[in-house]
């Protein structure tokens, strides 16, 4: 192949690769639709757009009425159920498969964009593609049992040109200590100071899905009454491993899903004060987001001002990228919003001539492939030091001849030369460990027995007294046996002292085994349980003696703080009716001095001694009841406190009793053999669900149905759960505030 054909080749592979972004249009549905105006053409891809010509211009008027804008798909009355299988379902399914993915909603104030993308949260069929994105992801997770998958997720927020973390009122994140800015590096735009969450199943994806919902910036509007005064970033991270192949590349991805604030035209808004600030900064973070736009569409620039806002720097990856992007144009099809959607419609159309390059993001662990190079010199060491073996046995085998054993003939030639000695040890050895050649000294020769035969024969004798009467040895079996060990050739030092640790390992482990105690049997459950009072008091006494231990002391400060509150509250009381006596007695004297005149000679008034007593003693009093008073509120407080923790420990004490209680009493037969020593479930490790459901009644288990039957089917079990436990949190925090200013004043 030449150069050119090469490059040629080249070319049209990395055109192959390259595709536009799909843009959509959701016309929001209104009872005063303009159909004179807007009309969508036969393939539902069209829609073009008449404008009156304005007579007021007179004759020569060039004004141009007709529009038409040829997009991806234009979704008119539909779904949110279509509006997800039509724009973001397949973006999804490629993000498990290592593509990036971004999905954006553009559009007017109150065109319904926060709409597409959240939904409503206190309907589960109107949740939008947000909700529907966290589903999928976690159902193809389920999917794919031969991946290990990891998600995260991070909310990021852009208001008047500032970065805020919507999950930082969680409390474990706490608030950053220093400002988040965009960060650049070779692996991508990301933001420095941005919380990210990892969540492990669906239901902890939604609850940080409401919990950032309930940290954004919304204001009323004249077109929208909740409008979202900023832009918001909701991003998923998957990672994904194999869990079949020991293999260092893994794949990751990223989905945003963006919802931009509503572009407006101030003339007509009129909007004055916070929300006219806010509206310039969006205008003015839209406008720079559609420069962006043109300039990626326009295949000559080689300069894209990505940095002119916080919006596009952050979107960088995004916009024109290594993912696949769709863009929902949402438009409010009325005759007096004709010039915000003509607007809006040229950004989709100018969206559409970007193109993006898809690929799969692979990465390399860097510990599975340092473990393979150390592996792999490990195996070059074991090649080297192979080979020195077997140089090492060729050498020998050179220097020196190999004797059979069984061969005696030789053996004797051998022996009568010298070189060898009875024992089989070539001359000069005294241990027979090595090779030696020549006459060795008469001090170093050994015996006639060697010494391991005589350490042989005296463990023999020593293992024989040992066995004793059960067992006796006498001492030509003695002989014997040594003898017939002697005379067998694959008897080695190594074989006999084997043979005397498995005797002694059997001798000592037989007397443990008589020894050892017998397995102590559970006591049999009673056919009729016990009631549940009796049950809870032995309850109280074993295993939930702890938690009845808190609940005790709760309950105890909680009785002690009534009884101060009781003190305090008569002693206000007592304080009152002395206030009032000593009022009436003030009054006494005022009545009195009035009749016999108020004022002396000189004009000053005449109050006598006990009368000035009475005004100091009101006075005093007062300021006692002021301090008595604050007591009491201080009092209230820390009782309503307290009494939230009693309640508490009693919730968790009821709770863990019915599990135990269940547990001990009822059961099931297919549990029993699992709970029994050695089994795979142990007392208090069963499931939750099972155990609650063993004794409830005819009542109880009609709620558990009515939750799992719920009208929108067992997928919208986690949305509820996800919104409930963050209202709850939310009213939690709440009420501790109103405690805590309270206690305060």
């Amino acid at each position: 192949m030449t150069t050119e054909n090469f490059a040629i080749f080249f070319f049209l592979a990395r055109m192959g690769t390259r595709k536009k972004v799909h843009a959509f249009v959701r016309v929001k549905p209104t009872d005063d639709f303009a159909h004179e105006m807007i009309k969508y053409g036969d393939d539902n891809k069209t829609i073009d757009i008449h404008l009156k010509k304005d007579t007021r211009r007179g004759v020569v008027n060039n004004q141009q009425t007709d529009w038409s804008f040829k997009l991806d798909g234009v979704l008119h009355d539909a779904s949110q159920d279509l509006v997800y299988e039509t724009v973001a379902k397949d973006v999804v399914s490629q993000a498990l498969n290592g593509y990036n993915g971004t999905i954006m909603c553009y559009g007017q104030t109150g065109a319904g964009k926060t709409y597409t993308m959240t939904g409503a949260t206190e309907n589960y069929k109107h949740r939008g593609i947000l909700p529907r994105v966290l589903q999928q992801v976690f159902k193809m997770i389920e999917e794919r049992p031969t991946q290990a998958i990891t998600v995260r997720v991070s909310y990021l927020e852009i208001y008047n040109e500032s970065l805020f973390d919507l999950l930082s009122t969680l409390p474990y994140v706490g608030p950053s200590v220093t400002p988040m800015t965009i960060v650049e590096s070779p692996q991508g735009v990301f933001i420095k100071g941005l919380s990210v969450h990892l969540t492990s199943q669906e239901e902890d994806a939604f609850s940080l899905l409401f919990e950032g919902e309930t940290n954004r910036i919304i204001a009323s509007h004249t077109m929208n009454k909740n409008s979202s005064r900023s832009h918001c970033i909701f991003t998923i991270y998957v990672e994904a491993h194999s869990r079949t192949l020991s293999d260092e590349k893994y794949i990751t991805s990223k989905i945003n899903l963006v919802d931009l604030a509503g572009s407006e035209r101030l003339g007509k808004s009129r909007s004055e004060g916070r929300v006219l600030k806010e509206a310039t900064y969006i205008n003015k973070s839209l406008s720079f987001l559609e420069q962006a736009i043109i300039a990626l569409g326009d295949q000559k620039r080689d300069h894209i001002p990505f940095r002119q806002c916080k919006l596009t720097h952050a979107l960088k990856d995004s916009l024109g990228g290594n993912c696949n992007m769709v863009l929902v144009t949402n438009i409010y099809g009325e005759a007096s919003q004709l010039e915000e959607t003509l607007s809006s419609l040229r950004f989709a159309s100018r969206m559409k001539l970007v193109t993006t390059e898809p690929a799969i993001n692979e990465k390399y662990d860097a510990e599975i492939i340092n473990l393979r190079q150390i592996q792999e010199v490990f195996n070059q060491f074991r090649v080297v030091l192979s080979q020195q073996e077997q140089e090492v046995e060729s050498t020998l085998r050179r220097k020196y001849t190999l004797i059979d054993k069984n061969d005696f003939a030789t053996i004797s030639a051998v022996q009568k030369a010298g070189l060898v000695d009875d024992d089989g040890h070539l001359v000069g050895e005294p241990d027979g460990q090595g090779f030696g050649l020549g006459v060795a000294p008469f001090s170093t020769r050994p015996g006639k027995k060697s010494k391991s035969k005589k350490m042989f024969k005296e463990q023999l004798s020593s293992l024989a007294r040992k066995e004793g009467a059960s067992s006796p040895v006498s001492g030509k079996d003695l002989d014997a046996s040594t003898s017939k060990i002697q005379l067998t050739p694959s008897s080695k030092d190594g074989d006999v002292k084997d043979m005397l640790l498995q005797d002694r390992e059997t001798s000592s482990i037989e007397p443990l085994a008589s020894e050892s105690p017998k397995e102590e049997l559970r006591p049999p459950r009673p056919s009729t349980p016990p009631t549940k009072p009796v049950a809870f008091e032995d309850f109280k006494n074993e295993r939930g003696s702890e938690i009845n231990r808190i609940f005790k002391e709760n309950k105890s400060i909680l009785n002690e703080r009534r009884k101060r509150a009781s003190e305090t509250t008569q002693r206000i009381n007592a304080i009152k009716r002395e206030i009032d006596m000593t009022k009436e007695a003030l009054n006494f004297h005022k009545s009195l001095r009035e009749k016999q005149g108020e004022y002396e000679n000189k004009g000053l008034m005449i109050i006598d001694e006990e009368e000035f007593l009475l005004i100091l003693k009101l006075k005093d009093l007062k300021k006692q009841y002021r301090t008595e008073y604050q007591d009491l509120q201080d009092l209230r407080a820390e009782i309503q406190y307290c009494q939230h923790l009693v309640d508490q420990c009693r919730h968790r004490l009821l709770m863990e009793f019915d599990i135990w209680y269940n547990e001990s009493f009822f059961v099931p037969e297919d549990l029993q053999a699992a709970l029994k020593p050695g089994g795979s479930i142990r007392p208090g490790m069963m499931p939750l669900s099972r155990i609650v459901s063993l004794g409830e009644d005819d009542q109880d288990r009609f709620s558990r149905l009515q939750q799992t039957m719920l009208p929108e089917g067992p997928d919208s079990v986690s949305f509820y759960n996800a919104k409930v436990k963050t209202e709850q949190k939310h009213n939690y925090l709440k009420t501790m505030m109103g405690l805590q200013q309270t206690h305060r004043k």
